[in-house]
């Protein structure tokens, strides 16, 4: 049974539950009303509801908000629908479309987490009198002897710390993450338990709102001078081409750069906006070891400016963290050296740290910078964390 570990009486804690309308919201959800706890669910509406129908599978869809509905009254908790969409299209959909058009790659799912869900759905929750908040994020919320730590998910292959990294400690301590310790198969068991409809129901693949993944069709929709065109080059400046905009490429990218080129490989290396150029090489030149970071969060007590700290650190997702060091610059900003390389790092991408003794412990994180860009930003909460040489007990 689930103990969220407060001092009053479970039903006297009112816990307010995001719920997304997917399996694992609801199943958080209905885990708590189990264990005794005032619970309240909560989903955000996103985008348009009559548009919103006809995409099945984004999360926060109208589709979506049926099916939290419809849980919650299964669960028999009351339930509210906010209208959350001027908010993320100025705080998510905007800054991904920007991203873009700046020569990055952004994750929004971090943005969407740093501002409507962790700081205005926070404050909602408040709003409603509630003692604690509960999201369906597999991550471990673990005590510490500093206050709540963030830990990877007991299973790896659902863990969602990247995503998470920008957490505040003040927030840490108000949500938590009750399927942190559980596998998805044993998720939609209970689902089918408590007799949710949305036990079967697909996970979402996309990022909410890019349905199909075509990521251009919104950058252009809200930029437009997304679509400027510009040139294709070498390495070493020469022309290979065109392109009908550089929002339309990523680091690492070799597919759809349509280049003769005598049957050499190329993948996009390099974005310049500036001169609107998408810059083409060989694999190896994808490989790099130091990079700038920048708004780092620290979930630990950051590191004297300057002195370098040992971590696991994590580029993408879909990566596993390696052993690395990073030194803080005493402005919000750090560089990050990877050991051992790694290909196709790309700014705008979220670079997370985590403690070097492999227990998941997420130490904070920033964006990766491009080469040009100020480190220097506002620093935020932090508490102690560990160092040491990766590997060590």
């Amino acid at each position: 049974m689930i103990d969220l570990g407060l001092a009053s009486p479970r039903a006297q804690t009112r816990v307010v539950v995001a719920m997304s309308g997917g399996v694992d919201s609801s199943v958080t959800a209905a885990l708590l009303k189990e264990a005794g706890y005032d619970t309240v669910g909560v989903t955000l509406q996103l985008y348009d509801h009559g548009a919103a129908v006809q995409r099945r599978g984004a999360c926060c869809a109208g589709a979506d908000i049926r099916d939290a509905r419809s849980a919650a009254a299964a669960i028999g908790i009351p339930h509210f629908v906010l209208d959350f969409e001027a908010r993320f299209r100025d705080a998510v959909i905007a800054s991904f479309a920007d991203a873009y058009v700046n020569g990055e790659t952004p994750v929004p799912c971090v943005t969407c987490n740093e501002t409507v869900k962790f700081t205005d759905l926070v404050a909602v929750a408040r709003d409603l009198g509630a003692d604690a908040m509960a999201t369906g994020h597999y991550v471990r919320r673990v005590a510490g002897a500093g206050g709540p730590e963030l830990h990877r998910a007991a299973d790896a292959s659902r863990d969602q710390s990247y995503f998470l990294f920008s957490m505040t400690r003040p927030q840490l301590d108000f949500v938590h993450f009750p399927l942190g310790d559980l596998p998805k198969r044993e998720t939609r068991t209970l689902a089918a338990r408590f007799g949710l409809a949305v036990a079967d129901k697909p996970d979402s693949q996309d990022i909410c709102f890019v349905p199909d993944g075509r990521y251009g069709d919104i950058v252009r929709r809200v930029r437009a001078d997304a679509a400027a065109p510009g040139e294709i080059v070498d390495m070493e400046g020469r022309v290979l081409g065109r392109h009908e905009g550089i929002a339309n490429y990523t680091i690492g990218q070799r597919r759809g750069l349509d280049l003769k080129t005598a049957g050499q490989a190329l993948y996009v290396v390099r974005l310049e906006p500036g001169t609107r150029r998408v810059v083409v090489g060989p694999r190896e030149a994808l490989v790099r070891r130091d990079f700038a970071v920048r708004r780092v969060n620290w979930l630990c007590d950051a590191p004297p400016a300057e002195t370098p700290m040992a971590v696991l650190a994590r580029v993408r997702s879909t990566r596993p963290p390696v052993e690395a060091t990073v030194v803080a610059d005493g402005a919000g900003g750090a560089r990050v050296t990877i050991h051992g390389g790694e290909a196709g790092i790309a700014p705008g991408q979220a670079c997370v740290f985590y403690a070097p003794d492999g227990g998941g412990r997420v130490l904070g994180g920033g964006s990766i910078a491009r080469p040009e860009a100020p480190l220097a930003d506002a620093g935020r909460d932090s508490q102690p964390c560990l160092t040491g040489r990766p590997g060590a007990p």
